[in-house]
């Protein structure tokens, strides 16, 4: 992203970006049995979510964070600068 690209900073917008894409990886998440729930965009661009179901306590829940929802959600919304589980 160049210097010049617009990053939206308006937390409300941003939330909502977050929550459209959270929104379309969420049935591949069920699919596994687990679930997604997206708890707060903080002012840093960490974007923090509850995992349910399956994924809690699952082995690959920290590779599903990472590759899956962190790279998606950085990718579509360029405001995320990470993702972290909350319990």
């Amino acid at each position: 992203m160049t210097p010049d690209e617009q990053i939206p900073s308006d937390p409300k917008v941003v939330l909502a970006q977050v929550a459209r894409v959270i929104d379309l990886i969420r049935p591949a998440i069920q699919a596994d049995g687990g679930d997604v729930e997206l708890i707060d965009v903080d002012h840093e661009g960490i974007v923090r979510i509850r995992l349910h179901g399956a994924c809690v306590g699952c082995p690959s829940s920290t590779m599903t964070l990472k590759l899956g929802i962190e790279r998606n959600l950085r990718e579509h919304v360029p405001s995320v600068a990470g993702v972290e589980a909350v319990d």
